[in-house]
């Protein structure tokens, strides 16, 4: 990669954001709690939640163990050395940070505290703008029309 080429920064920001997102959503339930629809849809919302959690961990694992295959670095703040497109990466580009998001939904499901809910969308927007705009412009210096191709084929999220 040239000086001209886009760089990661130092700071491993998905990790961080999330962290933070869910800090914020525990303090905010406590002293700010919001309304809940639990009472109308309970039973249904924390089996729902469950299943998210579940979905969560598996989209995370399966992910890792495709990068892990691929001999690429897991780090978000190092340049990947192989562009990786099988298993959860053939369904989304991002599949770490959706599992990371669908953790904060079902976390929200399952506690009833509304504010992860709320957070896991304000967390992956700061994500993309933070993190994912930067890792795209890397992987299409770094990749090229293989990235392009990629980034046509599969979505960003979902």
């Amino acid at each position: 990669m040239t000086d001209s080429q886009p760089k990661l920064g130092i700071i491993p920001w998905p990790p961080v954001i999330y962290a933070a997102a869910i800090l914020i959503s525990i303090l905010l339930g406590l002293y700010v709690p919001l309304p809940w629809i639990g009472d109308l849809l309970g039973d249904i919302l924390f089996a729902a939640g469950w299943v998210a959690l579940f979905g969560a961990a598996a989209l995370w694992f399966t992910a890792i163990r495709a990068m892990m295959r691929a001999k690429t670095t897991l780090s978000p703040t190092a340049v990947p050395d192989h562009l990786v497109t099988s298993g959860p990466f053939g369904i989304t580009r991002n599949p770490i940070y959706l599992a990371l998001t669908l953790m904060l939904i079902g976390v929200a499901f399952v506690s009833g505290i509304a504010w992860f809910l709320l957070m896991a969308f304000i967390a992956a927007f700061a994500t993309q703008k933070v993190t994912i705009e930067g890792e795209e412009k890397i992987l299409t210096a770094k990749f090229g029309k293989k990235y392009r191709d990629y980034a046509k084929r599969v979505r960003r999220w979902i």
